[in-house]
């Protein structure tokens, strides 16, 4: 947008005149001021950091707008605040009527060759399929197949009719667009791409998606990735190629993408391997200390303790006016703790 227009829309959020605002993250900046932010919605909140959603919710004027997040795959984090902060949960678990469950496998590089002839016959027979790397060009630090590695060599094993293409963040955006719309209308047979592709495509026809070195992705990415294939009625497959050597994490990851397509026991999973993060704090993983508890594994203490505190507030809010509670509460605002629920 044009600077002119961008001062014309904050002038008319600002007095009120637009009641309804859609947009990105430009909304969260200081510059854009809301007359009476009564409700905030963040979608793919995963892509959303710690500090961005309390400015967001700072802009309600004195008063906390009320908060909808909506994500496919909770980051840890958010299940934890799920299940013992402030937010309450709604699951949609169904998936539209005709979809069916994507297949994943796991392979080893050493079968590249295999796996790619099999995608190469599954395209001939009118499926179309997306190549996702971890990377746009070759590094010299990191030993994985690139995004422009891949294109080539798929260019130099494909059958002559098959159109291939590549996409990627670094390409004009008029460029990437045009891609895209020939991939939908099925004029591109495979793309190769980065993560570029993670979010907002909708292309039933792709039936396919392969991931190199899907151990160099974390849990909640390679579910969101996943999700752009088995959007129609036809059965979709995703091959996650790994290196020979894996950690431990890498395994188990790996194995509940095999198990699983449901994106809340992904991220029960997640929680398991990474921890929620600081609850009041802005780290997204890692597990908290406390001083007692363990939160895995005194969940039900934990919930418990939840419900009765929220118990109190409803019940007794003249437990905050308590001087030792009161100066607790000072202190641990004092710490630059930001809380977001």
């Amino acid at each position: 947008m044009k600077k002119s227009e961008k001062e014309s829309i904050a002038n008319a959020i600002c007095s009120g005149e637009m009641q309804i605002i859609i947009g990105t993250h430009a909304l969260i900046q200081e510059s854009v001021k809301f007359k009476n932010l009564a409700f905030a919605v963040v979608d793919e909140q995963h892509r959303f950091g710690v500090i961005q959603r309390s400015k967001l919710m700072a802009k309600g004027n004195n008063l906390t707008p009320h908060f909808l997040v909506m994500t496919a795959t909770p980051i840890p984090r958010t299940l934890a605040l799920t299940l013992y902060g402030d937010l309450d949960l709604s699951i949609l678990d169904e998936k539209p009527a005709g979809r069916q469950p994507v297949l994943t496998a796991v392979r080893k590089e050493s079968k590249r060759d295999i796996i790619y002839n099999w995608v190469f016959d599954q395209v001939k027979k009118g499926d179309q399929a997306y190549v996702i790397a971890p990377l746009i060009e070759k590094s010299e630090k990191i030993e994985v197949k690139a995004c422009e590695e891949v294109y080539e060599y798929l260019l130099s094993r494909a059958p002559k009719d098959l159109n291939i293409a590549m996409l990627h963040g670094r390409m004009p955006r008029e460029e990437r667009r045009s891609i895209m719309q020939n991939f939908r209308k099925g004029e591109i047979h495979i793309l190769v791409s980065t993560t570029v592709i993670e979010v907002g495509i909708d292309v039933p026809n792709a039936t396919i998606m392969v991931i190199e070195h899907a151990e160099r992705f974390g849990l909640a990415q390679l579910h969101q990735l996943r999700g752009r294939i088995g959007r129609g009625s036809k059965k979709s497959y995703c091959i996650l190629i790994t290196s020979d050597k894996l950690t431990e994490d890498a395994k188990q990851r790996l194995n509940a993408m095999v198990k699983s397509n449901d994106g809340f026991y992904l991220s029960e999973v997640d929680l398991r391997l990474r921890g929620p993060g600081e609850f009041m704090g802005t780290r997204q993983h890692g597990l908290p200390q406390f001083r007692i508890a363990d939160i895995l594994r005194d969940q039900q203490l934990i919930e418990k303790a939840r419900s009765e505190a929220f118990y109190i507030l409803e019940n007794h809010p003249e437990f905050l006016n308590i001087p030792e509670v009161s100066a607790h509460i000072k202190k641990i605002k004092k710490e630059d703790i930001i809380y977001v629920g």
